[in-house]
């Protein structure tokens, strides 16, 4: 087995079934196609049905060129109705009880951890207790050193969290990844009052003992929080054909330039100006021009 360092989205893999037909989804497979598109050994670790969508999954992302670590177990591939609204933003319906709410922690799996220098992980695939279990016990099985990234990409989807879920998993994460919108529900489950977000990124940052706090706040731009510092990008004006994936594209730019000793306000650019392209292309796993890879 390759001994490289992998990095690693592990969760929901699925089908956005879309207006115009149906397109690979899920935040971790997009995240880990984003970082292998950077040249980075990018892995996602979900499950599938033993069904015709469940192969189409493996299919795809073979063909993309991913490393994968997809169970298969007795339960439906999982999918999500998207409808796009007038200015491209997308609306979710996701199918409970599927495959990905059952993903196994195997031996595979803990030799996979043990070599893995960054993950990404989020709050939907932990809406079932296996899924979350195997989440939690990844991380504890990831190696403990000091340019391990663990990323709490918070994604909250529909009613699918939970007030003991989101603060454990910020104890686990030493980046956290948070919009605006998750910003003020999360606030409001934790006490914080008030509305300014500046004082609610600097009290997680603190509270978490984070290294890095990601604020996305759609056109008013972008906001990464270190102890003592403060990055801002202004968000690009581009024809959006949809947003879908791209916060994920985000995450992978951002972390991939970290792994490659990038400054964080370096990084942060090239994460901004990925996730705008993303924002042209429909789907979440467009083919990226040379200049975001190299």
């Amino acid at each position: 087995m390759n001994q490289e360092k992998m990095v690693v989205g592990i969760g929901e893999a699925l089908w956005d079934v879309l207006p115009e037909g149906k397109k690979i989804g899920g935040a971790p497979a997009n995240f880990a196609y984003h970082v292998s598109r950077l040249g980075l050994p990018g892995c996602v670790v979900s499950a599938v049905g033993a069904d015709a969508l469940g192969r189409q999954i493996l299919d795809n992302l073979r063909d993309k060129g991913l490393c994968t670590h997809i169970a298969t177990v007795p339960y439906p591939t999982g999918t999500v109705q998207v409808e796009i609204d007038q200015v491209g933003v997308p609306q979710y319906v996701i199918r409970e009880g599927v495959a990905w709410d059952n993903i196994p922690f195997t031996p595979d799996l803990m030799a996979l951890a043990q070599r893995t220098t960054a993950v990404c992980f989020g709050s939907l695939a932990q809406r079932s207790s296996v899924s979350h279990a195997t989440i939690n016990r990844f991380i504890d099985e990831m190696p403990k050193e000091k340019d391990t990234l663990i990323v709490f990409d918070v994604n909250l989807r529909q009613g699918f969290f939970t007030k003991e879920i989101l603060d454990q998993s910020m104890k686990k994460c030493n980046v956290l990844k948070i919009n605006d919108e998750e910003l003020i529900v999360i606030s409001r489950l934790l006490g914080y009052p008030g509305t300014d977000l500046r004082s609610k990124c600097q009290a997680l940052l603190n509270r978490y003992h984070l290294r890095m706090l990601i604020l996305t706040c759609g056109v008013n731009g972008s906001h990464i929080f270190t102890p003592g510092d403060i990055s801002f990008q202004a968000t690009p004006e581009v024809e959006v054909a949809d947003t879908v994936g791209a916060g994920d594209s985000f995450t992978a730019a951002f972390v991939a330039s970290i792994i490659r000793g990038m400054s964080v306000s370096e990084a942060h650019r090239r994460a901004v100006d990925l996730s705008a392209y993303v924002c042209t292309q429909a789907g979440a796993m467009p083919t990226l021009p040379a200049k975001y890879t190299t």
